[in-house]
């Protein structure tokens, strides 16, 4: 059998979908919203049109991982929780240099060949992230709008055993799907891949408003959102384009943590060299001249901007070394508030 026929097999009903005329459906699992004929896919490549059904993936899985939770990265969640990884395949979006390309474009690109998909039940999948000690459960990897469903009926399971769900996601979503999505995904990390509209259509296939947009209604529903930007050389390292996007980001909430991190050449991108430390310092200053609080470089390991610092009285609260908690002191209220530890600072996280 195979992949194609085997995401045909491992298919459900869609719960985000709408029918329209004539056997077509529209899709509204993110902000493409695709209007599917019958025989036909949307953008994604992975849910389709069986006969005036909207189909969707369902009940396998292309990989699965332990994770601290600053790999994600989320760092004001639960600092040092284990994250118990899924993922599926297929993404609404084409980016040349996706760091998750094997699972991401397989339907797009011959050239990305993942190993053999397995089988997978909810029910198994929380209890395994139970037994593993996990604090959250991920939908990561491929594009976990794209699916959705899947995601929920795990994250539903996961939440008898007091674990929690994530998102770590492009952000190209719908009202729909974040309404759907809330009760039961609690953190949500969005990478906000450039602040130009020429870039985001041409090397991701989606609009810059539409992303921003949704970045909005992901803070205004109440998830706790960490943006994360790859700094690629020559494509979004600009300083005007940086001052751009982190008074974006700004304008929304200050408390908003933004990490910056390092590209490396990979996938199709791979004309470019990696990204200099000192790009990172750059826009974490500018981050900071547009009031952001906390910001936070990656990638590059020495660097002294890993850790969460208290912005009234500058103590360090919560010290890291890469994906490591050397020391956490922020103190937590009987109601969860993290505070800081030197002179009171209300603390935004989800710290308890």
């Amino acid at each position: 059998m195979n992949l194609e026929d085997k995401m045909r097999k491992y298919s459900a009903p869609a719960e985000l979908s709408e029918r329209l005329n004539d056997g077509n459906v529209r899709c509204l699992a993110c902000a493409h919203k695709c209007a599917i004929q019958p025989g036909g896919s949307g953008v994604c490549k992975v849910r389709f049109n069986e006969g005036g059904t909207l189909k969707v993936p369902w009940g396998y899985i292309s990989g699965l991982g332990l994770d601290p939770i600053e790999k994600k990265p989320f760092f004001h969640a639960l600092p040092g929780a284990l994250t118990f990884s899924f993922g599926m395949l297929g993404c609404n979006f084409k980016c040349s240099f996706c760091q998750n390309y094997l699972t991401s474009q397989t339907f797009r690109d011959p050239a990305c060949l993942v190993g053999d998909i397995e089988p997978a039940d909810p029910v198994a999948l929380a209890a395994a992230a139970r037994d593993a000690g996990a604090a959250f459960m991920v939908s990561t990897y491929n594009e976990p709008l794209i699916t959705a469903e899947w995601s929920v009926a795990v994250f539903k399971e996961a939440r008898k055993f007091g674990i929690r769900g994530a998102y770590v996601s492009n952000g190209y979503a719908s009202p729909e799907v974040l309404d759907y999505l809330r009760p039961h995904v609690g953190i949500y990390k969005v990478d906000l891949k450039t602040f130009s509209d020429e870039n985001y259509l041409k090397v991701a296939g989606g609009k810059l408003s539409t992303v921003l947009k949704a970045i909005e209604l992901i803070y205004a529903k109440g998830f706790w959102l960490e943006i994360v930007t790859l700094l690629i050389p020559g494509f979004n390292d600009s300083s005007e384009e940086l001052s751009s996007l982190a008074g974006f980001i700004s304008g929304i909430s200050k408390d908003i943590p933004w990490h910056v991190t390092a590209f490396y050449p990979t996938y199709l991108m791979t004309d470019r060299g990696s990204t200099p430390p000192e790009t990172l310092l750059m826009a974490r200053d500018i981050g900071l001249k547009k009031g952001l609080k906390y910001i936070y470089t990656g990638n590059i390991p020495g660097q002294g901007f890993e850790d969460t610092r208290c912005p009234s009285c500058g103590k360090a609260l919560v010290t890291r070394r890469g994906f490591s908690i050397l020391s956490n002191t922020i103190k937590v209220t009987k109601k969860g508030k993290g505070l800081c530890s030197n002179c009171s600072t209300v603390i935004p996280g989800i710290w308890a």
